[in-house]
């Protein structure tokens, strides 16, 4: 169902922050409410591209224009079918993203252009639209039928403000990482070395041979805790069915960049354990329910081997 819903819906419901392909015929995003676009039946108003909105709630304030970031929630229907819903699939929390120009006519995300914060919306697509672009589509979904959008807005920045907040956030969050590594350290009278980016390690096995390398084939086996001690992942516990050891490019941004900076510090049959604040682990976008959004993240890393790449 995941794969028809990107495919279908032609954004970044399931993946918020990926970024779309810019158009250079998409129209220039409107002036609030005061677009001449033909006029479609029940209340609805049709774009040039093809989607019809209609605005549930219309609150005074200035629209979204390209490029600015936005939080939604959204959900899609086809009739009494939902299709999706992220306030269930995002613990009701809402959907950022950054809008960029449509990919494609048909686009929904034109219409978000049309919304100020605190708006409500329902945008319709035709699925003959949707078939045309060659999506795969489920095999009840028939000619004829309109794919629904219902969209909140929840909060509108621009480019320059998101920047701004985005800077001030992450330098407190390493104040609260570093903090709580060395609260860590402390309280189980560990100690460790640290970079200059945050990262602190404990090198309990040296190994033999030259350190790995940036652009070498790197193979290890790890299990990973957060601060207080709750296991996420594993590939020496079969409790996370991926018992073999796990291969990835050094330096190339395959992993997260604590493990790029961790690993270089080891040699084949090195073993560290990495102590690693959440600005060069997953920051606020946890990959897992079971990391928390800004978590500093423990691993125990053995390199089994290092060659060069193929």
């Amino acid at each position: 169902m995941k794969k028809i819903l990107i495919l279908a819906c032609g954004l970044f419901v399931i993946n918020a922050q990926a970024q779309v392909k810019k158009s250079v015929t998409a129209p220039k995003a409107p002036v609030k409410k005061t677009t001449a676009a033909p006029k479609a039946a029940a209340g609805f108003t049709k774009l040039p591209s093809g989607v019809s909105y209609k605005l549930v709630k219309d609150v005074p304030g200035k629209n979204a224009i390209v490029s600015d970031f936005a939080e939604v929630h959204i959900s899609t229907k086809i009739g009494d079918s939902v299709l999706f819903d992220s306030r269930k699939m995002n613990n009701n929390n809402p959907v950022p993203l950054q809008l960029q120009k449509p990919q494609f006519s048909g686009d929904v995300v034109e219409g978000f252009t049309y919304m100020s914060v605190g708006d409500s919306a329902i945008f319709t697509v035709a699925i003959d639209s949707i078939k045309k672009r060659g999506a795969q589509l489920a095999p009840w979904m028939k000619d004829g039928m309109m794919l629904e959008y219902y969209v909140q807005m929840v909060s509108i920045k621009s480019e320059a403000q998101t920047k701004a907040d985005n800077e001030k956030k992450s330098t407190a969050q390493k104040t609260i990482d570093a903090t709580l590594i060395e609260d860590y350290l402390k309280k189980n009278n560990i100690t460790a070395q640290k970079s200059a980016s945050g990262l602190n390690y404990v090198i309990t096995m040296p190994g033999a041979g030259e350190n790995a390398k940036a652009g070498q084939s790197v193979t290890v086996n790890y299990t990973g805790t957060t601060l207080d001690g709750k296991k996420f992942d594993s590939n020496v516990d079969s409790t996370f069915n991926h018992v073999q050891p796990f291969t990835f490019t050094l330096g190339q941004g395959q992993v997260i960049k604590g493990w790029d900076e961790g690993i270089a510090l080891l040699k084949k049959g090195g073993k560290a354990r990495l102590f690693i604040p959440s600005h060069i682990a997953y920051g606020a976008q946890s990959p897992s329910p079971a990391i928390p959004a800004n978590s500093v993240l423990i691993f125990d890393v053995e390199v089994v081997n290092i060659e060069e790449a193929k």
